[in-house]
């Protein structure tokens, strides 16, 4: 490694020593001027300087013959405009680069570090280079070429004596915003350029022009930012200027607004993807393209030479364009691509969450009905039991049973076929209350189960299928656990207006584990109390009503199904 590649890596790790040197060979160069060879050279060594110190492109890059030979262009045709107005324009861009590094910086002393350096730079500007350019007659004012020429250093000075941070001097550590440079640029110029118009327009002289020149941009600059910022009653045009940025003017809006409502009217994600992507060949830019999402695929429009690819998940889209897409056009399309890609998977996601959902159907009636199947069948046996243990004893009073169990059995598993074929008909028919309640008195008549009742309305109907499930699931429960408690009693009671049935026991109290879960996900439990109660919520909350464990006390277990009000509560 020569001693040149050594001290140019040692630069270029010193990013602010890099800087100070730059402000120091240019100052050389001013102070030299600008017709002599050591100000040319000093402005080479400026440029070489600027290359290491440029954030742009990494200085450790190699350069190739043609890269080399844009340079050597460039620095060719600068040594041979070599003048005060190009330096003019060199010290303007070096000003626009540190102002537009100043932004990004929050290290308060790096932070005045680069306004220094922005103040040396303008004050060269306006104070030792403008004033090479313009006539002698009209600088009326004092001259300060001695007071720049030895006091500038001092600026350096101080730059060198600041504690920096250790980002700031790391390799392209500090970004340019190109924006707020551009900015600076072109305010740079205009000071420039409109001092020079005071002097030519008002024959003023050159510190008056630019004190002119000052004030105006100031007054302009006050002015966009009192209409900058949105105040109450008033719309900034800062909401413009921004809606400027995200739309560059482009008609992306209307194929947003198809795209929302062509969303909301078709539901199939087979046929709403290929409709919203040709709703692109309305894009002035956009002649065609070709899709691929998954196993499926597409066209649209025609092809042509120039093409760009928006890949994505599971969408894969490819644009054919009537030219090359811009940067800013691009990252508008891929804007697009993802959002016609996120709805497509949104409706992907409803779709399945729709099988999901009749799946879950499914499986809930066919869990309800298999408990239904089990009711009766228990019921069966019981009345098998009976037969068997009767041994031709009681005949009449065995026939007596069988006459009054065996329509209700089959009524019930008639039901039950009707749910079968039809399962969203979950309310089932409705039944006058007084004959409900007779029918499950004798259904229970020789089980130890006490029903009590206030004067029921005869006018009043309630939903048999409900009221059935409800009334066999907590029934059944009930005398599982006076199985095990020969001492248990259980007593049903029905409210005049068949708005409530409460089914309590004397038993144990419902334990705590199966309490978190119970009524609202099937649950563990030796003596039931799992699924069969939780398709019955389920049931009463199609129907309008509400079951819930009322009470849960040892010796006072009540389980209550009430009717809910229009509001959503269940009638107290």
């Amino acid at each position: 490694m020569t001693v040149l590649q050594r001290m140019g890596i040692a630069l270029r790790q010193r990013q602010c020593w890099l800087l100070i040197s730059m402000l120091v060979v240019l100052h050389l160069a001013l102070v030299a001027g600008a017709g002599t060879t050591i100000s040319l050279l000093c402005w080479l060594i400026n440029v070489g300087l600027f290359i290491l110190w440029q954030p742009f492109i990494f200085a450790e890059r190699e350069v190739d013959f043609g890269g080399l030979a844009v340079i050597v262009l460039l620095l060719a045709c600068g040594a041979a405009l070599y003048g005060w107005w190009l330096l003019i324009v060199w010290v303007i861009l070096l000003a626009a680069l540190v102002g537009g590094r100043v932004m990004f910086i929050d290290h308060r002393p790096t932070r005045i570090f680069y306004l220094i350096a922005f103040a040396y730079l303008l004050t060269a500007l306006l104070f030792w280079l403008v004033p090479r350019v313009v006539p002698v007659a009209a600088l009326t004012g004092p001259v300060l070429d001695r007071e720049f020429a030895w006091g500038m250093p001092g600026f350096l000075l101080v730059m060198m004596l600041l504690p920096l941070s250790a980002e700031s001097n790391r390799p392209g550590g500090a970004m340019v915003d190109l924006f707020y440079s551009l900015f600076i640029f072109l305010l740079i110029a205009v000071l420039v350029l409109g001092s020079l118009a005071f002097m030519l327009l008002r024959q003023s002289g050159y510190f008056e022009a630019v004190l002119y020149t000052l004030i105006s941009i100031a007054l302009l600059l006050f002015l966009i930012g009192w209409t900058w910022n949105t105040r109450p009653g008033y719309t900034g045009i800062d909401v413009f200027f921004s809606r400027y940025l995200l739309t560059i003017g482009l008609p992306f809006e209307k194929w947003l607004h198809r795209l929302t409502m062509l969303a909301g009217s078709e539901s199939d994600p087979e046929r709403f993807l290929p409709q919203a992507l040709a709703e692109m060949l309305d894009l002035p830019w956009v002649v065609g393209g070709t899709w691929v999402a998954g196993s499926r695929s597409g066209t649209f429009g025609t092809r042509s030479r120039f093409q760009h690819d928006f890949p994505g998940q599971p969408l894969l889209l490819t644009l054919h364009t009537h030219h090359k897409l811009s940067p800013a056009l691009i990252w508008h399309f891929h804007l697009l691509a993802q959002l016609a890609n996120e709805h497509y998977v949104a409706k992907l996601h409803a779709r399945e969450l729709l099988q999901v959902s009749y799946l879950r159907a499914i499986h809930e009636t066919g869990a309800r009905l298999t408990h239904d199947v089990k009711n009766l069948l228990q019921s069966l046996n019981n009345l098998c039991y009976l037969a068997q243990t009767m041994n031709g004893k009681h005949g009449g009073r065995l026939e007596l049973l069988l006459q009054r169990q065996l329509p209700q059995i089959i009524q019930r598993l008639q039901q039950t076929l009707a749910k079968l074929q039809k399962p969203q008909s979950e309310a089932g028919g409705m039944l006058p209350a007084e004959m409900w309640w007779r029918i499950q008195q004798q259904r229970y008549a020789s089980s130890p189960v006490k029903f009590t009742a206030v004067n029921l309305d005869p006018d009043v109907l309630l939903p048999t299928a409900l009221f059935d499930s409800v009334a066999d699931n907590l029934l059944q429960n009930a005398l599982l656990k006076a199985a095990a408690d020969s001492g248990l009693q259980v007593q049903v009671a029905l409210t005049a207006d068949a708005s409530a049935l409460r089914v309590c026991d004397t038993g144990s109290a419902v334990s705590d584990e199966v309490l978190g879960d119970l009524l609202r996900a099937p649950v563990s439990s030796e003596s039931g109390l799992g699924i069969g109660l939780y398709h019955a919520a389920r049931q009463a909350e199609i129907c309008g009503y509400e079951l819930r464990l009322a009470s849960n006390a040892p010796g006072q277990v009540c389980f209550e199904l009430r009717r809910c009000t229009p509001g959503g509560n269940a009638a107290a």
